[in-house]
C-alpha cells in the first residue's frame, strides 16, 4: 500500500474515533427512510405469507417488519426499495 493511502485510512480511523467518543461531529450524516411494507403488499395484493414466499424469508419476519419490532436489513433492504419503486414488475420476476 502506497504511504498517501495508508496515511489517509490512518487519519479517517482517528476521525472516526472521535466521532464516536462525541469529540467531534460527523461531516455528513445518512438517514434511510424505513421501507413500508405493509404498503409494498397492497401495492402487489399480497398477502403476508405470499410476500414472505416472494422475497425468500418467514411470515414471521415480514410481521415483525410490519409491526416495527424489527427493520429489513442489507440484501432485504435493497429488494423491498426495488420493490417499492417498481412493484408489479418485480412482483412478476419473482413469482
Amino acid at each position: 500500500m502506497k504511504k498517501e493511502l495508508f496515511d489517509e485510512l490512518t487519519q479517517s480511523i482517528k476521525e472516526a474515533g472521535k466521532i464516536r467518543k462525541g469529540q467531534s461531529r460527523p461531516s455528513r450524516i445518512f438517514k434511510y427512510k424505513p421501507v413500508d411494507i405493509r404498503k409494498i403488499r397492497h401495492k402487489v395484493n399480497a398477502s403476508q405469507a405470499e410476500l414472505a414466499h416472494m422475497i425468500g424469508v418467514s411470515v414471521r419476519t415480514i410481521q415483525n417488519w410490519e409491526q416495527g419490532r424489527r427493520k429489513p436489513r442489507g440484501p432485504a433492504r435493497a429488494l423491498l426499495r426495488v420493490f417499492d419503486q417498481n412493484p408489479k414488475e418485480v412482483a412478476k420476476a419473482l413469482s
